[in-house]
This record gives C-alpha cells, structure tokens and sequence, in this order.
C-alpha cells in the first residue's frame, strides 16, 4: 500500500508539473496567441498522461484524480480506506507539482490565482469533462485494458478544446491550480463550482458506465 500511495501522489505531481510548467512555456513563447498557447499545454498534458499510465498503472492504477478513485471505490474494486489515501495523496502531490513547475521557472512559489472561470457553461463543461474521461476508463478497463493510457491521453487532448472550461476533469488538479497565477490557473472563488461539475459528471459516469459496461452471461 506504501508504494501505491508513493506512486498516486508522484504520478499526480508529475502531472500537475506538466499542466503547469507547459503553461508557463507555452505563453512565454507563444506571442500572446492563446490558441497557439492552448495548443502547447493541450500537447504536453495528453503526451504525459500516456507515459504516467503506462509506468505507473500497473502499480496502483494511476488514478491521478479523486473522482477516479472514489468511482472505483463505488465500484467496490476499491476499499475505501485506500480510496481516502490515494485521494490525500494526490491533492498532497499535486500542490507539489505546482510548487515544482514554479521552481524550474524561477516565478514565486507560493502563488494564488486571479484567473476568474465562472458561471453555469463552465460548471457544466467540468461534468461534461468528467463524465467523458470516467467512461473512457470504465470502457478500456473493461474492454481494452492496454489502451488505458492512449485514450485517456487522447481524451484528455480533445477535451482541451470540446469544452469551454478546458477539462480540468480532476478536484485535486482543480484545487492545485488555484495556487498559481500562471496561464493554467483558476481563482479561488472559482473553483467549487469546478468541483461541483466533476462530482456530478462522475456520479453520472459511474451510473451509466455501470449499465453499459457491466457484465453479462
């Protein structure tokens, strides 16, 4: 359990690393063009789910998300003592994956958004976001196994742009990015509405993902 709790909270530090330091690349080079900036993140972020799942998976599942692990715990392939761990671990480790990307920058460490992302479209964005890429799990893991890390990845890369918030799709990365004012971070204030729309969309997910994918005779 050790070691799965280690992986959880590395993978999700690694990822929040990635999100954020490419943020802060991509809209220093980028011009002032958000697209092209955009672009580089959404590029970036889905590469580096592909290589995090596929080392890290068959450790602890490469979770990475608490929506992910509370689903599984519904699911009851998960016990949900381990389930509480794996989500301290990973809001734990994705603090310190936005503290890391702000050390290889040489920006202040300890930061707070200013980057307001609210009303209903965004709120509904999260669960549309989160919905998604729960059933994309539910569905490989099921069906395809060995195609978890691409199509979370690619999931992840469309989602980038399908969607008005941008698919954070994860309550610890949404929470982790509130501590930096940087091109992916999101207010404070903004942020529980965020949260909001991924609970649903994953509660939502783990209802239909459990009809569709459930198995028959």
């Amino acid at each position: 359990m050790i070691r799965r709790l280690i992986t959880e909270g590395l993978g999700t530090a690694w990822l929040l690393a990635v999100v954020v330091g490419s943020g802060i690349m991509a809209e220093r080079l980028a011009g002032g063009n958000v697209a092209i900036a955009l672009l580089g993140n959404t590029l970036a972020t889905g590469a580096a789910l592909f290589g995090l799942i596929t080392i890290f998976g068959p450790i602890s599942g490469a979770h990475f998300n608490p929506a992910v692990s509370v689903v599984f715990a519904l699911k009851r392939e998960l016990p949900w003592k381990d389930a509480a761990g794996f989500v301290a671990v990973q809001a734990l480790g994705a603090i310190l994956g936005v503290w890391a990307a702000h050390a290889m920058f040489e920006v202040p460490i300890w930061q707070v958004s200013t980057k307001l992302r609210d009303g209903p479209a965004q709120v509904f964005s999260e669960g549309i976001a989160t919905f998604g890429l729960i059933l994309i799990i539910l569905g490989t893991v099921r069906f395809r196994p060995a195609a978890t890390p691409a199509a979370v990845g690619l999931y992840i890369t469309a989602a980038y742009w399908f969607t008005a918030s941008t698919s954070f799709a994860n309550p610890a990365v949404t929470l982790a990015r509130a501590l930096t004012d940087s091109f992916a971070g999101i207010a404070p204030i903004s942020a529980p509405g965020f949260v909001l729309g991924q609970v649903l969309g994953a509660l939502a997910a783990w209802i239909v993902g459990g009809w569709l994918f459930e198995r028959r005779p």
